[in-house]
């Protein structure tokens, strides 16, 4: 069961919306390269409700579940399910804390309001609780207690969550959705309907800059702290390499969201993430 198990999961993440998380996960040591892709699945699975149910309700019941589960694999006692298992696997291997799995799941549960961020503020706190909470999980599974570590990974989960944001923006403005914060779309006058029609004129480009650009700050937050970082907490923050990468390439394009270069995937990607875990840097 337990290799097959495995390979589930990596598929699971794999083929998902976390290739990136999953070329990542294969860089890190053995001992943790299960549990990291147990926590990548779990975090598939709560990010994947939004867009897989078409009421509310079903959202939640599903959210519970999760609450549940976590609940139950601290009592020993995961439910029959492949994500439930592994996870319960890593927790029993490396003592991660239950507080950031609640976390991660409250702050999904929340986002089923299907509404945009009121401002960056609200954005980075979405991004803090979820993507932030997976890297602490993940400093876990490869056994780092350390605060400059920690500091590194609430900046790179933000700079993570603002990114994600923005490269799902196209994908969301062809379902007539809009989810970037309120206060800067408004400075700049675009309107939701300048992105659900996918305007590539100066003020909705000067949206997407001003959003790139505090991602960027957070990304420069983190490697202020490398210094003082031990190197195993390292391959936790490999995200960088595919953080940098979006941040360059929309750069590149003169902050048009909706260019088509932006939604390929850079098939580079894997050779720089095994070049950057070589050289033990973020």
């Amino acid at each position: 069961m337990g290799p097959s198990l495995t390979g589930y999961i990596a598929q699971l993440v794999a083929w998902s919306r976390d290739y990136d998380g999953f070329v990542s996960s294969l860089l890190l040591p053995e001992d943790a390269r299960r549990s990291s892709l147990a926590l990548r699945a779990f975090n598939v699975e709560l990010a994947q409700v939004k867009d897989s149910v078409s009421q509310k309700t079903i959202g939640l019941m599903r959210m519970q579940f999760w609450k549940t589960t976590v609940e139950e694999i601290y009592r020993d006692d995961p439910p029959v399910q492949p994500v439930s298992a592994e996870l319960w696997r890593a927790v029993k291997k490396h003592y991660l804390t239950k507080r950031w799995m609640l976390r991660i799941i409250s702050e999904r549960e929340k986002d089923l309001e299907d509404r945009a961020y009121r401002n960056l503020q609200e954005l980075e706190a979405y991004s803090e609780n979820t993507q932030s909470s997976l890297l602490y999980l993940l400093l876990e599974s490869l056994g780092v207690k350390d605060v400059h570590a920690d500091h590194a990974a609430s900046h790179i989960g933000k700079a993570q969550g603002i990114v994600t944001c923005l490269r799902a923006t196209p994908y969301h403005s062809s379902r007539r959705k809009v989810y970037l914060p309120m206060d800067i779309c408004m400075l700049h006058r675009a309107s939701q309907e300048d992105f659900i029609r996918g305007s590539r004129e100066q003020n909705v480009r000067d949206v997407v800059y001003d959003i790139a650009s505090q991602a960027h700050v957070h990304l420069q937050h983190a490697r202020s702290f490398s210094k003082n970082i031990p190197a195993s907490a390292f391959p936790a923050f490999l995200q960088t390499v595919v953080l940098e990468d979006y941040l360059q390439r929309v750069r590149r394009v003169d902050f048009d969201a909706f260019h088509p270069s932006l939604q390929k995937r850079n098939p580079l990607i894997p050779i720089q993430l095994y070049f950057r875990s070589w050289k033990k840097t973020y």
